[in-house]
Order: C-alpha cells, then structure tokens, then sequence
C-alpha cells in the first residue's frame, strides 16, 4: 500500500530513489559478461532489498523505473516488444521481492524465475537465430539467459538476505 502520509513517501521516494540509482550503477559493473550480451552483476541487489522494506507496490514501481531507465541510458533495443521484455518488464519482476513479506528468499526466487522468463521470452521470440540449428529454441534461450541470471540472483538475494537482518538487529 502507498502511504498517505507525506513525510513517509517522500521518505520511501528517496529511499526508492538510492535504491534506483545504485542499481544502475551496479549494472555497470560487471562481475562477468557472456558474449552475445547478459552479465552477471549486483544490480539486482539494490531492488531485491527495496522491495523486502517497502513492499510489493513500492518494489514494483522502482523495478520499473530501473527498467526504463536502463533503456534510456543504453539498453539493446532490437524491437520495441522486446525492449519492454528485456528492460521494463524484467526488472519490475525485482518487486516481487516484497510478495511474501515473511517468505524473502521464496520472494526472491518468484523474482527471479519472472525476470528469467522475462529474458526467455524475448530470446525465443527475437534472437531465435543464435540457436544452434536442431536445437530447441525455448531450451536455447533458458540456458543462455540462466547462466547470468540465476548467479547474479543468488548473489543479489544472498547479499540482500544478510543486510535485511543486519539492519533489522539494528533496528533501523
């Protein structure tokens, strides 16, 4: 739920907007890069971990400004449709991170698997002919887009498992 109280969601929009932008900066940085594109990076951190403070609604709603933000700062656009699948849609998955308040590593995964079936899609349905011929394209794209995603998720949800309960001791 949005909060009504002015001092609390200009508290979450500043918040929300830390959370952006180290996002994008940590999609720069790249731990590792494949070489038809998809890194693993961190930038999945900042957003899994907004979304296990602020929530469903709030987590889902930064996901998707990090995704258009990411397009408008250099995403691959080979089609519209797929620019939304790979950017907007993949990332607004990020906020699914708040869907079991009390479940963060369960939140965490469902995140994950949308913004992997995010990139999936958009693999089969654009870039079909990288595939090997003979090869099945879902197959194809499941792979390649799993083996940047799902590291890139454990670290992100593992790193953000550990803040959330440090903070949490500290009471912050």
């Amino acid at each position: 739920m949005f909060p009504t109280n002015q001092s609390l969601k200009s508290k979450f929009l500043v918040e929300g907007a830390l959370c952006l932008a180290l996002s994008l900066i940590l999609s720069s940085l790249k731990l590792f890069t494949l070489p038809q594109g998809g890194s693993i990076t961190l930038e999945m951190l900042p957003l899994l971990f907004f979304a296990f403070r602020r929530g469903l609604k709030w987590g889902l709603f930064v996901g998707l400004l990090s995704g258009f933000l990411q397009i408008f700062l250099g995403g691959y656009i080979f089609h519209p449709l797929q620019a939304i699948l790979d950017y907007p849609l993949a990332m607004t998955a990020m906020g699914l991170g708040g869907v079991f308040p009390n479940h963060k590593l369960l939140s965490s995964l469902i995140a994950g698997a949308f913004r992997l079936f995010c990139h999936t899609l958009a693999g089969v349905i654009f870039f079909a002919s990288y595939a090997p011929i003979g090869e099945n394209v879902w197959l194809y794209s499941l792979i390649y887009n799993a083996t940047f995603l799902i590291p890139s998720l454990f670290l992100s949800a593992f790193i953000a498992l550990i803040l959330w309960k440090k903070l949490n001791q500290a009471g912050v």
